[in-house]
């Protein structure tokens, strides 16, 4: 038996059957995610100091270190980016 292999549009979202629109913002709340993710690995911030940084709960940092990406909009994910220190912007496609 041989598998099928498909080239990826570069958007997993597209690739999974959402619509653009709907695609384009599941990207940008899976890219902060990670981007917020790596930022409390890197400053090795338990969740509760994470928790104290970002003013939320700390069951709500790991709802975060889980990808629970359901729980977060994207609004919340730029509050949540920029109280890190992060600059949140949008890039527009070429």
């Amino acid at each position: 038996m041989r598998d099928t292999v498909t080239k990826s549009s570069g958007n997993v979202f597209i690739d999974l059957g959402y619509s653009p629109e709907e695609a384009a913002i599941l990207q940008m709340r899976a890219d902060l995610m990670a981007d917020l993710r790596k930022f409390i690995k890197t400053k090795k911030l338990t969740q509760a100091k994470a928790a104290e940084l970002l003013g939320v709960s700390q069951s709500r940092v790991s709802d975060l270190i889980r990808g629970k990406w359901e729980r977060f909009s994207l609004e919340m994910l730029i509050t949540l980016a920029t109280k890190a220190g992060m600059h949140v912007t949008l890039k527009k496609a070429a």
